[in-house]
């Protein structure tokens, strides 16, 4: 038990130095002599309890929230990086979330009968967003992926054929036959 509690200490100690910077945390800090991380996991403890008691439907718009802006701020710094590893993996979320929505948008009347249902999805896409649990890659390659390869053909897959509309396309777009207007001709 005591282990426990020491890798808790630690995490709040570390909880502090990651905050050290942030100018609210360190006025909470001041006015109330407790750590910054005692304010995050108090703030955190009353998000996640007004997603499970979901007064008036502010449980909705809550998981939504927590669903919508953790992976929109990795997709932001994933765009100022230069590898495509993290744009794979926030792809991959994007397209999980939304598949999600459409589920839940057609089945609303369904999972208003599932006690808790908006804290549990808050905590799905939790799993999912974060990079450390890869969730949505999990979720992606186990459901998504077996039956979008039955319906979706990458270019490289598909056949083209000769009497094929596309390739007919991609012949006469290589020869500069698409349209009748010339640039040169300007």
């Amino acid at each position: 038990m005591g282990d426990y509690v020491k890798v808790f200490q630690d995490e709040l100690k570390t909880l502090d130095q990651k905050f050290a910077g942030n100018g609210l945390l360190q006025q909470f800090e001041a006015k109330t002599k407790l750590p910054k991380s005692y304010g995050v996991l108090g703030a955190a403890s009353l998000y996640l309890l007004l997603i499970f008691i979901n007064v008036g439907g502010i449980g909705e718009i809550l998981s939504n929230f927590v669903g919508f802006v953790v992976p929109a701020y990795y997709s932001l710094i994933a765009l100022r990086t230069s590898t495509s590893t993290d744009d794979t993996e926030l792809l991959t979320y994007w397209v999980v979330f939304a598949f999600l929505n459409v589920i839940e948008f057609w089945s609303k009347a369904i999972l208003y009968w599932i006690p808790f249902y908006w804290f549990l999805k808050t905590l799905l896409l939790v799993y999912l967003a974060l990079p450390q649990t890869n969730g949505a890659t999990y979720v992606y390659k186990t459901i998504l992926e077996p039956v979008s390869q039955k319906y979706i053909k990458t270019p490289n897959s598909a056949k083209t054929t000769t009497g094929d509309i596309g390739s007919k396309v991609e012949n006469l777009t290589s020869h500069g036959k698409a349209s009748g207007f010339d640039p040169r001709s300007i």
